[in-house]
């Protein structure tokens, strides 16, 4: 059996062939690795595939005790730091079952050279939707994943090409890229950087009434201009948001898109984990190191 864990903005999502669950982020601080026997037996457990934070230490699919500081850079930055995360991550690391740690993009990523004019592109949980819709729909697509922050990935003959992080382009339902009003509460001390930025969604931003309609608006404009390196590319929607704005964006850019709920990272991480200790391989370009 093989499991993938999705290190989500708001909740830690755990699943396999058979099954799934999750767990706040702050229930998250309590887990322990026997927990998975809601899955299957632990003994049972083949491999497993786990997302730390922004990923941004590493650039390949990599076996968890090669991996310094949980594979990360900094657990400084844009984002809420609370715990659950670094608990589960250690529970898998010290369980002795084998596991690997999947990657973000970033700067030493193998990706477009021109999408690192920005140090990060999308963290690691974002590789398991992309893997999920691969499968799915073959290797020439984008996705974008829309909930508290909005990320948008583009795949092209099976290989990530780059991808928008939530503090580039289109803001989520929480989180979004800092603007003038938010540079200047920045430089009178009014907030931090991070605060900022956990300011800058469409629910603080925007009167109820359009929230949605931004959303689905700013979406579609990332998505469109993904196709632009590549026109044949089909779309795909995944998180919280997806349902709500796809008949949205599905008008704006005039062509069918393809919608995933909460699970398709941690599904698509499992299968990850499956590809990886079955078949050695890495996924989508990246590469593995076992």
């Amino acid at each position: 059996m093989y499991i993938g864990i999705d290190h989500g903005t708001t909740a830690i999502r755990f699943a396999c062939e058979t099954g799934h669950f999750k767990i706040s982020r702050e229930d998250a601080r309590e887990f322990k690795f026997s927990d998975l026997e809601r899955l299957c037996p632990v003994d049972e457990i083949d491999g497993i595939s786990v997302c730390y934070s922004m990923g941004d230490g590493i650039s390949a699919i990599t076996s968890i005790g090669k991996v310094e500081n949980r594979g990360v850079v900094s657990r400084e930055g844009a984002g809420e730091h609370i715990g659950g995360g670094t608990r589960v991550y250690d529970e898998v690391a010290g369980s002795g079952v084998p596991a690997v740690v999947i990657p973000g993009i970033h700067r030493g990523s193998p990706t477009d050279p021109r999408f690192k004019a920005y140090s990060h592109q999308t963290s690691p949980e974002k590789i398991g939707i992309a893997y999920q819709v691969f499968l799915d729909h073959g290797g020439d697509f984008v996705v974008a994943d829309v909930s508290s922050n909005t990320v948008t990935m583009l795949v092209s003959g099976g290989k990530i090409v780059g991808a928008f992080d939530a503090c580039i382009f289109s803001p989520g339902t929480k989180h979004g890229a800092l603007d003038v009003d938010a540079i200047r509460k920045i430089d009178t001390g009014e907030w931090s950087a991070n605060e900022a930025f956990l300011h800058a969604g469409v629910g603080e931003s925007l009167p109820a009434d359009v929230r949605k309609s931004a959303l689905a608006m700013f979406t579609a404009m990332e998505c469109a201009s993904m196709k632009l390196l590549n026109r044949n590319a089909k779309v795909a929607l995944a998180g919280s948001m997806a349902p709500a704005i796809a008949a949205e964006v599905e008008a704006l850019l005039q062509e069918k898109v393809f919608v995933y709920d909460e699970w398709c990272a941690s599904i698509g991480l499992w299968k990850i984990a499956k590809e990886v200790f079955e078949r050695k391989k890495g996924v989508l370009g990246l590469e593995l190191d076992l």
